[in-house]
């Protein structure tokens, strides 16, 4: 059973019944003949063959309110997208795959290119880029939701749940984060959001001094959850990252564009699991380790935005307050593991904030050396006032792969 505590700069919906889904979807049924809703999907091809995409679709079958599903299929050939056709066709709702790596939509690449607007990193955030395109070409949606699709823990509450807030005529919330904790084979995961998110916030709050952004961030009970949904209209201002500071990113855009009142996140799903990351301990260009930077780099970017100058002392200042709070996280967890009957590894814990530590340095080092730097993808505002048939062109293209 979940608590109703309200804190931090945002609501908090929490999961304080269970057996609700019948009387939320019949909900959802409603408000979708005002605010037609839909969910994205950015898949790799090799989740076509994982162990949750099938029981994801199959749940999502069962879904009443859905108008439209928008499936981004990266790293696919020409079978390996006719298989992705097929295997999606199960799907009763109106549903369209978005074939990122097929010649249709590599010319609307190429097109963009030309203007300097195309996603230059391949990846989730450009997947999504592209998908939410797609969604305001369409107009078939006034609500989307997005969600991964390794979710080994998937039932069809986790988007009714998502939706809710943002389709629900008589909320005002233009944004909604979801939230969970992080359990598998009795251990408590989470790492990156546990290890280096809440601790760098809460470092940096001693370090440079409260700031509104920050008390804002850290009102999020899970910050780098992959599951989001809002209004339609938010899609064409926010600069999505190509990173992988994709939810920081996400989350620093709607700070940006709207007001806290309009922001909130919600309980959806009592437990949680998906695809573990490796560590990476020896490639920082890879897993966790790659993970943790981008995020840094995200936070410092958006605070430089707010007027804040950091400098090689203040990366030192910071490196040394966040070890020890992440230290002081580390023991909280562990007795909260333990009171629970679940499983934590001090010592892992551990070297896992001794390479966070080091990328907390790595990702000043690069914000310095490269102040420009800017992995962002363009607003669709300024894709449409470049190239002004782009969505029309967009539609085509994603029409013509499912057609054929």
């Amino acid at each position: 059973m979940s608590d109703f505590f309200q804190n931090g700069a945002i609501t908090t919906l929490h999961r304080l019944q269970h057996n609700r889904l019948t009387e939320m979807e019949n909900e959802l049924l409603a408000f979708s003949k005002e605010r037609p809703m839909a969910l994205v999907l950015p898949s790799l091809y090799s989740e076509l063959q994982g162990p949750a995409l099938n029981n994801i679709i199959e749940q999502i079958r069962e879904i009443p309110y859905l108008s439209q599903i928008v499936i981004g299929l990266d790293r696919a050939d020409r079978s390996e997208f006719n298989h992705a056709r097929e295997f999606f066709s199960k799907l009763p709702q109106p549903h369209k795959i978005l074939w990122n790596d097929g010649p249709n939509l590599q010319a609307i690449d190429r097109l963009l290119a030309e203007e300097g607007l195309a996603p230059i990193e391949p990846g989730k955030g450009r997947n999504v880029w592209y998908c939410y395109g797609y969604v305001l070409a369409s107009r078939q949606a006034e609500a989307v939701a997005l969600h991964d699709c390794d979710i080994l823990t998937y039932n069809r509450e986790l988007p009714a749940r998502l939706f809710y807030p943002v389709a629900n005529p008589s909320f005002n919330y233009e944004f909604c984060k979801g939230y969970y904790y992080r359990v598998a084979d009795n251990k408590l995961n989470g790492r990156v959001c546990r290890l280096l998110v809440t601790p760098l916030i809460r470092a940096l709050k001693q370090v440079i001094g409260n700031m509104d952004y920050l008390n804002y961030l850290d009102s999020f009970r899970y910050a780098l959850s992959g599951e989001f949904a809002t209004r339609v209209d938010s899609l064409k201002e926010i600069r999505i990252p190509s990173d992988w500071g994709l939810e920081i990113g996400v989350l620093s855009e709607i700070y940006r564009n709207h007001s806290s009142n309009h922001i909130c996140q919600v309980e959806i799903a009592d437990a949680y699991d998906h695809k573990h990351q490796e560590l990476s301990e020896e490639d920082a260009s890879l897993g966790l380790s790659r993970m943790s930077t981008d995020i840094a780099k995200a936070i410092y970017r958006k605070l430089a935005t707010q007027g804040v100058i950091f400098n090689k002392e203040t990366f030192r200042t910071l490196k040394a307050t966040y070890y020890r709070t992440a230290l002081d996280a580390i023991e909280a967890y562990y007795n909260d593991a333990c009171i629970n009957g679940l499983k934590l590894d001090r010592h892992q814990e551990e070297k896992t904030v001794e390479l966070f530590t080091r990328n907390i340095m790595r990702a000043g080092d690069s914000f310095l050396d490269n102040p420009m730097e800017t992995p962002f993808m363009p607003s669709w505002n300024r894709v449409i006032s470049a190239v002004p048939d782009i969505m029309q062109r967009l539609d085509e293209a994603v029409e013509k792969d499912n057609t054929q």
